[in-house]
């Protein structure tokens, strides 16, 4: 149900612009199209209500962002806050220019990393690799998001993020400790910002390239990935100096089955939502099972690149597994 404010905060949060609904199923908003139920969630009318919402909120309210949820599992048990859909909100997209750094790209937080992508191309820049990234730039900032040999975070000038009392702050690369998959702010009075926009610098590239380049790495993702069966891309990170598929893969692992979520036969790190049946709990088993028998085969233990949040359920009523 629709409303202008939630049940469980009128008449604390006025003067907002966007749309709060209740008990909304998680599972249509994340790309494993499995998971519980968010307590509340809001949609931001944009970056200025998101400010005045986020001054608003109880301070101990849990707040959740999801953008497309390419990289996010909502266990069986819910999120027990707040979700703030920032994707189709957070969503301008522009040419602008800082002072020291010229013409830079402005992406907001809801943005989808493939759309900045192609606007990239299209003004003669190159930032084919966002292309191969299904997710919005809030979570490609969140996680360093990279692919194809290239990473979010060196492209990235500066960036806008919101505290919990609704104050904006520009922040430099240099304020975060930044890795492979790794974004940790070095103030740990930042580390619960969120981040709302940021300014990109891509290398210049002929138009007519930057578009044939970002054709060629979609035909290499829809030839090498399960894009047909609901999926939240890949699972485990790359341990150095290999590939987490490939150990998968070695430990025989491609088509293990736990309930309704399957290792897929055509990407080891892919776990996909094989008949659309899958709960949280069988995906999250499923994510343990690999991890322990990686472990016992190779000596290798996965760190996991998805995030998982809410609260369980019961354990996986597949507590066993299949091939």
């Amino acid at each position: 149900m629709m409303m202008n404010e939630p049940r469980h905060f009128a008449p604390s949060l006025t003067a907002l612009r966007g749309q709060w609904a209740d008990n909304v199923a998680m599972a249509r908003h994340v790309s494993w199209r499995a998971g519980g139920v968010a307590r509340r969630t809001y949609i931001p009318a944009d970056l200025d209500d998101l400010s005045v919402m986020l001054a608003q909120l109880p301070k101990n309210e849990p707040v959740l962002c999801v953008g497309l949820g390419s990289n996010l599992l909502v266990r069986d048990g819910g999120f027990n806050g707040t979700v703030i859909f920032l994707h189709a909100a957070l969503n301008t997209l522009r040419v602008d220019s800082l002072p020291g750094a010229g013409d830079v790209i402005y992406a907001e937080a809801g943005v989808a990393s493939p759309k900045v992508a192609r606007f990239a191309a299209n003004i003669g820049c190159d930032a084919a690799f966002m292309a191969g990234i299904p997710g919005t730039v809030g979570g490609a900032l969140a996680m360093n998001a990279g692919c194809y040999g290239a990473e979010t975070w060196p492209q990235v000038v500066q960036v806008c993020t919101i505290d919990r009392q609704g104050q904006r702050h520009i922040r430099k690369p240099d304020d975060f400790e930044i890795g492979y998959r790794h974004v940790v702010a070095r103030d740990v009075h930042v580390q619960n910002e969120i981040f709302a926009a940021a300014w990109f610098r891509f290398p210049a590239q002929d138009r007519a390239t930057a578009r044939d380049t970002i054709r060629s790495l979609l035909e290499k993702r829809v030839a090498s990935q399960p894009l047909r069966w609901p999926n939240a891309g890949s699972v485990f990170r790359n341990p150095p100096g290999d590939f987490a598929a490939r150990l998968i893969e070695a430990t025989g692992l491609k088509g293990l089955r736990v309930g309704g979520a399957e290792v897929s036969t055509i990407h080891a790190n892919f776990i996909v939502n094989a008949d659309g049946t899958a709960t949280a709990a069988d995906i999250e088993t499923l994510i343990t099972t690999v991890q322990q028998r990686v472990a016992a085969a190779t000596g290798v233990q996965l760190i996991r690149e998805v995030r998982i949040v809410g609260d369980a359920a019961l354990l996986s009523p597949h507590s066993g597994c299949s091939s």
